[in-house]
C-alpha cells in the first residue's frame, strides 16, 4: 500500500507541551502559565513550566527525528516568546531559538511546518479581554508579520491557527483549557476573532510576497464526522447542530465566505453577533494553500436540552460513545473509518486544496518494561488502521499530501497534565530521558517503504 513519492511524512508538537523554559530569554507569562498554575485546573496541579525541556534538549530531538527518518516536522511558535506582551518590538532571543530549530531541521533534510498559534496567548492579551476582543485578532496579524519577516525564507509551510474550535469552546466556552471562561457568548465572540486573526494574518503574509519561492499558506482544524445515536428526528437534529458547532461554523466562513445561517440562528438569543463586521467575512475567507486537519474521532451524540458539562450541551446535545468501540486512554473511541469519512466530505462538499493531516494519534497507558523498552502495539495498530483510512480516501479522490502523527515526545497534555501519553517517543519526565517506542521503530519503517505492509 504506497504512498505517493513526495508524501509528507511528519511528527508533531507544541510549544507548551514541550518546550518548557518558562521563565528564560525574555518569555512572558501565557495563559497556560496561568490556567496551569492556578488550583484545581489541571490534573494534580502539573504545569509546563518544564515539560520536556526541548528549549535545552532541541538537538537531541532533532537527532532523534533524523534518526527515524521523518520527513517534516510540525512545531508551534510561543507568542509570548516573541511579544512577551503580546504587543510591541520582537523579543530577538525568542527569534533566534526557533532560527536555530529551523535551521537544525534544514541540516537534517527535514521539513518545517510552523504553526503560528497553538494556544499559548499572551497574558497581557487575555486581560484585555483575548479572543473576545477584536484587539487581538489585529495583534495576532502584527505578531504573524514579525515571524514571518524573520523565518519566510527558510519555512515553507505555514500554519496560523491550531484547532480554533478548542481555542474557543474550551477555553471559552466550558472552561477546561485556559483562559477557563464558562460562556457560551464569549465562546461565540472567540470564534469570529481567532478567524479574524487568520483571515489578516493571512493578508499579512500575501502582502510580504514569497521569499522562500514556494511557500504554503494554511490553518489546521479538528474535524470529526457527527452522527445520531438512535433513529429518531430529535437526535438526526441534535447531530446537525453539532456538525454546525464543530465543524462548519469554521468550514463555512474560511471556504464559502459565510457562516451557516442555522448556526447564527440556534445561537441567536445567546448573541447578537454584532461583532461581525462588515468585511470580516472577505478578510476570514483570503484563499488558503491547504487545509490542515487534525482528526481524532467521530461524534456520535443524542439531542439533551439539559445545562451540563458536555462541550456540546450548548448545542442541546451530548456525546454517546458506541457501544463496543475500543477506546484511547482519553476516552476517545477509535474509529478510522472516520478518517475516510471526513476526508471525503471535504472534498465533495468544501475544497479541491490540498489537505495535510497535522495530527493523529492515541493516548495509551505506556510504561518502560523491566528490560527498558516501551512495547506499544495498541499505538502499532491505531496508526495502521488510520494511514489505510487516509490512503483510502485519496483512492476515492482526496489530494492529500502529508500525515503528521501526534505526537513526537510525550508531553503535557493540557488540562490532562503528564497522566496522558501521545508520543511515539517515551519521555521520562524526572530524568527527560528519552526512549524511543516500538511505535517509533514502527513508523520508521513506514516512511522507508513509503507505505504499509498489504
Amino acid at each position: 500500500m504506497n504512498f505517493p513519492e513526495d508524501f509528507l511524512w511528519g511528527t508533531a508538537t507544541a510549544s507548551y507541551q514541550v518546550e518548557g523554559a518558562v521563565n528564560e530569554d525574555g518569555r512572558g507569562p501565557a495563559i497556560w502559565d496561568t490556567f496551569s498554575h492556578a488550583p484545581g485546573k489541571v490534573y494534580r496541579g502539573d504545569t509546563g513550566d518544564l515539560a520536556c525541556d526541548q528549549y535545552h534538549r532541541l538537538e537531541e530531538d532533532l537527532d532523534l527525528m533524523a534518526e527515524f527518518g521523518i520527513r517534516a516536522y510540525r512545531f508551534s511558535v510561543a507568542w509570548p516568546r516573541i511579544q512577551p506582551e503580546g504587543s510591541g518590538p520582537a523579543n530577538q532571543r525568542g527569534l533566534d531559538y526557533y532560527r536555530r530549530l529551523v535551521e537544525g531541521l534544514h541540516e537534517r533534510w527535514i521539513e518545517p511546518m510552523l504553526t503560528l498559534y497553538h494556544w499559548d496567548l499572551p497574558q497581557a492579551l487575555e486581560d484585555r479581554g483575548g479572543w473576545t476582543s477584536r484587539e487581538t485578532s489585529e495583534r495576532f496579524a502584527e505578531y504573524t508579520d514579525i515571524v514571518y519577516d524573520s523565518l519566510a525564507d527558510s519555512v515553507r509551510f505555514w500554519i496560523t491557527l491550531n484547532e480554533p474550535w478548542v481555542s474557543s469552546w474550551l477555553g471559552y466556552g466550558v472552561g477546561v483549557h485556559a483562559p477557563g471562561h464558562r460562556s457560551t457568548s464569549k465562546a461565540l465572540a472567540a470564534a469570529h476573532h481567532l478567524l479574524l486573526g487568520h483571515g489578516l494574518a493571512m493578508q499579512e503574509m500575501r502582502s510580504r510576497g514569497n521569499p522562500g519561492g514556494d511557500n504554503q499558506l494554511g490553518i489546521t482544524l479538528n474535524l470529526s464526522p457527527v452522527r445520531p445515536s438512535r433513529d429518531r428526528e430529535a437526535d438526526r437534529e441534535a447531530a446537525r447542530r453539532v456538525d454546525g458547532q464543530a465543524n462548519r461554523l469554521y468550514l463555512d466562513p474560511i471556504l464559502r465566505g459565510s457562516y451557516p445561517q442555522d448556526v447564527l440562528d440556534h445561537y441567536s438569543s445567546k448573541s447578537d453577533f454584532s461583532f461581525v463586521r462588515d468585511g470580516d467575512l472577505e478578510i476570514i475567507s483570503v484563499p488558503i494553500d491547504f487545509l490542515g486537519v487534525n482528526y481524532y474521532m467521530r461524534h456520535m451524540v443524542r439531542e439533551d436540552a439539559a445545562e451540563t458539562d458536555d462541550v456540546f450541551s450548548s448545542a442541546r446535545a451530548r456525546v454517546v460513545i458506541p457501544h463496543g468501540v475500543q477506546k484511547t486512554a482519553m476516552g476517545w473511541p477509535t474509529e478510522p473509518e472516520g478518517l475516510t469519512e471526513l476526508l471525503l466530505r471535504l472534498d465533495r462538499e468544501y475544497t479541491k486544496l490540498p489537505i495535510y493531516i497535522t495530527e493523529n494519534g492515541c493516548a495509551l497507558n505506556d510504561y518502560a518494561d523491566p528490560e527498558g523498552c516501551v512495547n506499544d502495539e495498541e499505538r502499532i495498530a491505531y496508526l495502521d488502521a488510520h494511514l489505510r483510512a487516509a490512503h483510502e480516501a485519496m483512492a476515492g479522490g482526496v489530494d492529500l499530501r502529508g500525515y503528521f502523527a501526534w505526537s513526537l515526545l510525550d508531553n503535557f497534555e493540557w488540562a490532562e497534565g503528564y497522566s496522558k501519553r501521545f508520543g511515539i517517543v517515551y519521555v521520562d519526565y524526572p530524568t527527560q530521558r528519552r526512549v524511543p517506542k516500538t511505535s517509533a521503530r514502527w513508523y520508521a519503517d513506514v516512511i522507508g517503504r513509503n507505505g504499509l505492509k498489504g
